[in-house]
């Protein structure tokens, strides 16, 4: 995944990224290093947050544009 990327080429540290997703600092590390997974429901919050889509972050595509918001 590519969620250590994108926080720091958003200069975000992980308390901040944490506190977004109502986690602790330590969870949100273990998303990172793939030693816990990441909840649904986080993945779709941190996309709309880094305007990304969830298919980028998770590594599938080389694109970052998110897709249009569902009517």
């Amino acid at each position: 995944m590519r969620l250590k990327d994108i926080r720091e080429d958003r200069d975000l540290s992980q308390k901040t990224v944490a506190d977004l997703l109502n986690v602790r600092q330590n969870t949100y590390s273990q998303y990172e290093s793939g030693k816990r997974q990441i909840p649904i429901e986080s993945l779709i919050k941190l996309a709309a947050v880094y305007q990304v889509s969830v298919d980028y972050m998770l590594e599938l595509t080389d694109t970052p544009t998110p897709y249009p918001r569902k009517k």
